[in-house]
């Protein structure tokens, strides 16, 4: 489609818009790899394309049409990123799930995502049986045979496998302002929020985050594709002809090994990721493996002992799922924990609760509007409130508390919402809350985040009980593991009389903050319950 604009900041569509972008790649480098998946096997541009255009196909037989919005809850592989880039070519919309989701959670994800039609792990199928399920009626059943699910039609694989791969026509062109995905962000004082992005906004995070990438650069993924850590570096990669190494998850262990085997030249580390390799013991593995570049977020005290020890230059930004890398770096910044400054095209204020600007030096939210349109989200999915809240006075919130210092770099703070953050995940106090709070021994609950060994978050919970009972706090995981992801499950528990309130009997989370872990707070970890991701399809 040629363009019918005439904005320079806009692309044409095969720069930035799936279908035509990877028919053109594929036109170009045909034969040249784009992707090496952890089994070893490896798909060349011809062989995405291809294999996207059957599952396209496929999902055409089932009646998805352009626009529509189709569910995948699958594993990082193959089946993942051809059931994503299936839909994108027939212009429908991503609704990826993260997989550690169940219960409550993952009833909010189905019935806001307005979806009929998910693609699905065998393993993950079984946990649809216990939740209001909304307009969701059928799946596709990957990864082999699953439990039959009352009210749920289920196609067997061979429903995605057509022999043809000639795509449909559509009913127009895609454009670059279509909305691409919609992947869901944790809430914090409601439930998960779902993104809505746009082709061109995940086009504007992934040349902003990995400005210093080329085709010759091969990315190892090794973050989840229902996250956008996941997806802005597939759709970087397929944008600047490069390619892919895709792996289920990091491992320290094994992490030097499998950049050596799978070729790879950037990476992205996130939280302790980085920490943890400096942490090994030195050795030949820290030479001669290909690694040139490292997004670091955040740029930790490690980074030049990481970039001397391994060789490697390093890069950070500050992004979210809603925005486009906003803030980014030169090589090997030296600013020990700056999130970078603005890249052009971007304009960022640091404001109070009016959204006035503070002094210099001071803390403030990060608020970012963009020159490009279209470069950021275009909103929550049916929630026009949370979209109002976030763009009022047409610039997004980011509800990151920054501070900006003399040399114009930009520093994070804290968050100014009651999200919490663990092993990468963002977590939503509200909704750990609501699972703590369906246990019949519990009145109040609140969850806040409390310093971790490793960095980052944990989990802290306090309850108050209700009038004559009692609480075994080990008993109450036991009660969340089957509620929630795994990641939300809290480590520390801690039963107090009271939640403390204002005199407007709003909970005072900040004092819960500054007591941290008390003498009696029970750890789940020191009581031996220690909870691992589920892995699928293994």
């Amino acid at each position: 489609m040629p363009a019918t604009w005439h904005d320079p900041r806009v692309p044409p569509p095969e720069d930035c818009v799936l279908r035509p972008l990877l028919e053109r790649r594929t036109a170009e480098t045909p034969d040249k790899v784009f992707i090496r998946f952890a089994d070893g096997s490896a798909w060349t541009y011809r062989q995405t394309l291809d294999n996207a255009s059957r599952t396209a196909a496929g999902l055409h037989a089932l009646g998805v049409r352009q626009g529509e919005h189709v569910l995948s809850w699958l594993p990082n592989g193959p089946d993942a990123i051809r059931v994503w880039f299936g839909l994108n070519l027939l212009g429908a919309v991503y609704v990826p799930i993260n997989l550690a989701y169940k219960g409550r959670l993952l009833a909010h994800v189905v019935e806001n995502s307005d979806a009929s039609l998910i693609v699905a792990h065998a393993d993950l199928v079984a946990r649809l049986a216990d939740i209001d399920r909304a307009k969701l009626n059928r799946a596709v059943v990957l990864g082999g045979a699953a439990p039959s699910v009352p009210g749920i039609d289920a196609h067997p694989a061979s429903a995605l496998a057509s022999a043809t791969t000639d795509l449909p026509p559509l009913e127009r062109p895609i454009a670059p302002w279509d909305t691409q995905t919609i992947i869901y962000t944790s809430g914090t004082t409601g439930p998960s929020k779902g993104v809505l992005s746009s082709y061109l906004q995940l086009y504007s995070m992934g040349t902003a985050s990995f400005h210093f990438l080329g085709a010759d650069d091969r990315y190892m993924v090794n973050l989840p594709l229902f996250h956008v850590g996941g997806t802005a570096p597939v759709y970087t990669m397929l944008i600047k002809g490069g390619s892919l190494a895709i792996v289920d998850a990091f491992d320290t262990a094994s992490f030097w090994r499998v950049i050596r085997e799978t070729e790879t030249t950037t990476v992205v580390l996130l939280g302790v990721m980085a920490t943890f390799l400096v942490k090994q013991a030195p050795g030949p593995q820290d030479r001669g493996h290909g690694l040139r570049t490292v997004i670091m977020v955040p740029l930790c005290e490690d980074a030049a002992a990481f970039s001397r020890r391994f060789g490697c230059d390093v890069y950070t930004v500050f992004n979210m799922t809603e925005v486009s890398a906003p803030l980014t770096s030169d090589r090997n910044p030296t600013a020990l924990g700056s999130c970078g400054r603005p890249r052009d095209g971007v304009e960022v204020r640091i404001v109070d609760e009016n959204d006035c600007e503070v002094a210099p030096g001071e803390t403030g939210e990060l608020i970012v509007r963009t020159d490009r349109p279209w470069a950021m989200n275009h909103g929550y999915y049916k929630n026009p409130e949370a979209t109002v809240r976030a763009w009022r006075n047409g610039w997004f919130h980011t509800g990151d508390a920054f501070r900006r210092d003399a040399n114009g770099d930009y520093f994070f703070v804290d968050r100014m919402k009651d999200a919490i953050r663990r092993r990468g995940e963002n977590i939503s106090s509200f909704e750990v809350e609501t699972e703590v709070c369906a246990h019949p021994a519990v009145k109040e609950a609140a969850a806040v985040a409390v310093a971790s060994e490793f960095a980052e978050d944990e989990v802290l919970v306090a309850v108050s009980l209700a009038d004559g009972a009692s609480l075994d706090p080990a008993a109450l995981i036991q009660f969340l593991i089957p509620r929630m992801a795994h990641f939300m499950v809290p480590r520390y528990v801690r039963i107090v009389p009271e939640l403390p309130k204002t005199p407007t009997q709003k909970v005072q989370k900040h004092l819960l903050r500054s007591d941290g872990i008390t003498r009696d707070t029970f750890d789940r970890e020191q009581a031996g319950i220690r909870i691992k991701r589920e892995k699928i399809g293994t």
